[in-house]
This record gives structure tokens, sequence and C-alpha cells, in this order.
């Protein structure tokens, strides 16, 4: 039969492990929450980034055949810088519905699962 300072030895040690192993566990916890948030704004970057890449030659191809329509190629460049500009102050008033709540959602949705 054991004596009660060796069970309560016992149970301070169990609880020291216990501790350890669980503040581990949330630290690799909180890796793997983390690498999947990480990988996922990458791949979504990586995305936007060539969209941009294609939208920018786009628009530039866009702007000088305006130009050549209207017979100056910088008429061309006004006409698209104000279609973004027009686009800019549309989104700045649905900013928060389009774009800062999905992607809210979507970093919360990662985080959480």
């Amino acid at each position: 039969m054991e004596t009660p300072i060796s069970l309560i030895e016992d149970l301070v040690e169990r609880s020291g492990t216990f501790v350890k192993t669980t503040y581990n566990l949330t630290k690799l916890k909180a890796l793997e929450t983390s690498t999947l948030l990480a990988t996922a704004l990458i791949a979504r970057l990586s995305v936007i980034v060539i969209l941009v890449l294609f939208v920018l030659v786009l628009n530039i191809g866009i702007a000088l055949w305006l130009g050549e329509l209207l017979g100056k190629s910088y008429y061309g460049f006004f006409i698209v810088a104000a279609f973004y500009l027009i686009t800019a102050i549309v989104l700045n008033f649905y900013l928060l519905r389009w774009i800062k709540k999905p992607f809210s959602d979507i970093i919360i949705s990662h985080v959480l699962s």
C-alpha cells in the first residue's frame, strides 16, 4: 500500500506531464492552423498576381485600341483611367459587403477549422 505522500507526489508528477503535453498540443494546433492559413493566402495571392498582370496588359491594349479609334493614343488611356476611377468610387461604397466581409469569413473559417 502506498503512502499518501507518494500518491500526492505521483499526482503532482502526472499533472506536470499533463500540463506539458497540453501545452505542446496547443502549440502544434496553432502551428497547423497558421500553416493552413498561410498556404491558403499564398495560393490565392499567386492567382491574384497573375490576374493583375493579365488585367494590366489587357488595359494597355484596350487603351491603345481606344486611342487609335479616337485619333490620339492618350485619349484611350484617359478613358481607361476614368473607368477605374468610377470603379474605385463604387467599390468604396460597397467595400464592406463585397470585399471585407467575404475575406473575413474565409480567414475565420480557416482559423476555426
